[in-house]
């Protein structure tokens, strides 16, 4: 049995129509999903690089709006667990008209590459960027062996 190329036509045509249809309907459906920078967009929390200087990692991680009293630094051994929150920073006695920079907590947890001295770590908290210098352990540090 022969078809007609018009009715072909007029199968391509439906198939268009509910194709627009559909897009009316879900407009973003398969676009790309671009999240907002704010902290309720953070799936895994703030993001961080560690670098190895030799003897000492280096840790820098962004927290923006966040202070020194609601950050939680614990290290043990080679285990890093930085956690916060951030408040809401509505006044009193104001209501709020748009809120987009909700509160919201993170924690993240990192197995570090060496054993780590916790008596010697530092942290310091500058213009949303907490910075934290993590001595290696003696035991983690390389020794030169002299050949006898």
């Amino acid at each position: 049995m022969w078809t007609r190329w018009s009715d072909i036509d007029r199968m391509f045509n439906a198939m268009d129509l509910l194709q627009n249809r559909m897009n009316r309907l879900f407009p973003d459906y398969g676009g790309f999903r671009s999240f907002p920078a704010a902290w309720d967009a953070f799936q895994t929390g703030p993001s961080t690089n560690l670098y190895d200087a030799g003897d000492h990692l280096e840790m820098k991680v962004e927290l923006p709006c966040i202070t020194k009293d609601d950050l939680n630094i614990k290290v043990q051994g080679n285990y890093l667990e930085i956690s916060g929150s951030r408040r809401s920073d509505t006044p009193k006695g104001y209501s709020a008209h748009r809120v987009e920079r909700g509160t919201s907590s993170f924690s993240r947890s990192f197995t570090l590459p060496s054993e780590v001295d916790t008596n010697k770590v530092d942290a310091k908290l500058a213009n949303g960027l907490l910075t934290l210098t993590l001595p290696k352990s003696e035991a983690a540090k390389p020794k030169q062996i002299p050949i006898n």
